[in-house]
């Protein structure tokens, strides 16, 4: 049985930067931040910490999800982790062959020792995040073991070096964040990108696919880096509503994601893919310029549009018929960095389905492989050179009350500390009328705010 407690907090930004330093402290931790990202209507929490692992439940291909759904209902309770892309081989008869430089498993879930949240509902998020220093708030402790007083105690009581601002350079850390010695380089060449483009619109004209998400990984060997610091100038580059970092031992993730996959609200599917992007400009009439361009792209329009209905399809699966529906279409989203167009569809569940269920039929998020998804993926597996693992899986958490919430692990970097392993995945949807050079352009965009985070410049 869980002890429970709120206690105050005053300064918001502290606060986190004090909760992810405390979370880095445990060999398994998540750290879950919304960036009080003012649009994100269907957030429970504004920040979200688990920590220490009382249970662990590590899964591969076969019979992961049947292992999750056990664990679930043998716990109950606060559980916290991931659903590697490679799953997509239990759910089809797919595989996996290509190298993997991270290692780590394809599911993986934890049973914290403590969760530390606070609500979204507390702040009016019409403030930015220099008033919402200044606002009182209440800050909730989740404990198995250790008395609530104490963490937080505990939690107050670290002191790191301020949080960088976005364009601050991190020097004076104890280690460079990545060893001059190694380089990030990509592991297709640009000619190689664009002849693959070239046979992707190939099998769409032969109408093998409709569409099909390609991505491209940049990697280093034997890097050195510091993960909380690399994810602390990416999140205040990109303050994303699904912003999460991750320890797992010596493997990292340091995720400024944009997208949720899936959220469970009572009774209530939603889901929010993206499809179709701009980079934000300095100039303030031509970064509204193609924010409006974006809105009115016939190109990008198309894309979100079949996503949207393969979406509305797996939803459909475990919803009570007829309740599935658009909410939004084609919204227009503005990040730091990006204009993204972003729908969202949501489905009344029928009773008695079981959590897992909704998340494996759903799995993997269609705005990730393309239309029809088997044939995306089987093309995926075909023209890429890397295997994508947690990257386009999902990081996130199932509530005690039987509610989720899950984004997609996009604009992130994986590091593993144990071998100096270094990756960023990065993709884009390709269709009949895709450019090849712009598609290549999109990815360049998507890495930049990455390679910036980790001091490389654009």
């Amino acid at each position: 049985m869980r002890q429970h407690a709120r206690f105050p907090v005053s300064d918001l930004p502290m606060c986190k930067h004090q909760l992810l330093a405390w979370a880095d402290s445990h060999p398994v931790s998540v750290f879950l931040d919304s960036n009080t990202f003012p649009s994100q209507t269907h957030q429970t929490w504004e920040c979200l910490v688990a920590v220490g692992a009382a249970s662990v439940l590590d899964a591969t291909s076969g019979h992961a999800f049947a292992d999750l759904k056990k664990y679930y209902d043998e716990k109950r309770d606060w559980l916290f982790g991931f659903f590697g892309y490679d799953l997509k081989n239990e759910v089809e008869k797919l595989q996996s062959e290509h190298p993997d430089g991270i290692g780590l498993p394809e599911l993986f879930f934890f049973q914290p020792e403590s969760v530390i949240g606070i609500r979204r509902s507390i702040y009016d998020l019409r403030f930015t995040n220099d008033d919402l220093g200044a606002e009182a708030g209440m800050v909730e402790v989740f404990a198995l073991k250790e008395a609530p007083e104490n963490i937080w105690e505990t939690i107050q009581n670290i002191h790191p070096a301020p949080p960088p601002s976005p364009d601050s350079q991190i020097v004076n850390r104890k280690s460079k964040i990545v060893n001059p010695k190694s380089q990030i380089v990509n592991r297709v060449s640009l000619s190689g990108y664009l002849a693959t483009v070239e046979a992707i619109r190939r099998h769409i004209i032969a109408g093998d696919v409709y569409e099909m998400n390609l991505c491209q990984e940049f990697f280093a060997e034997h890097a050195q880096m510091e993960p909380v610091a690399v994810f602390e100038r990416l999140n205040a580059r990109t303050n994303a509503p699904f912003a999460a970092y991750m320890r797992l031992h010596d493997r990292y993730l340091m995720c400024a994601s944009p997208e949720r996959f899936l959220r469970k609200e009572g009774s209530t599917l939603i889901s929010q893919p993206i499809k179709g992007t701009r980079p934000r400009l300095a100039d303030p009439a031509e970064d509204e310029r193609v924010r409006e361009e974006l809105r009115a792209s016939e190109k990008d329009r198309a894309e979100n549009v079949m996503i949207v209905d393969l979406v509305r399809n797996d939803l459909a699966r475990n919803c009570l018929p007829g309740s599935v529906r658009v909410d939004e279409l084609f919204g227009i989203y503005s990040f730091q960095t990006v204009h993204q167009m972003i729908s969202t569809v949501s489905g009344v569940l029928q009773p008695g389905t079981h959590p897992v269920e909704a998340i494996r039929d759903a799995f993997p998020m269609g705005s990730m492989t393309g239309a029809p998804k088997v044939m995306a993926m089987q093309l995926i597996e075909q023209y890429e050179k890397t295997r994508r693992g947690l990257y386009s899986g999902a990081v996130g958490y199932f509530a005690p009350d039987g509610d989720f919430d899950f984004n997609v692990v996009i604009r992130s970097i994986l590091y593993n500390a144990a071998s100096g392993y270094l990756s960023c995945q990065v993709g884009g949807a390709i269709v009949y009328d895709s450019v090849p050079e712009q598609e290549y352009e999109e990815c360049m965009v998507k890495v930049g705010a990455l390679l910036q985070s980790l001091e490389l410049g654009p």
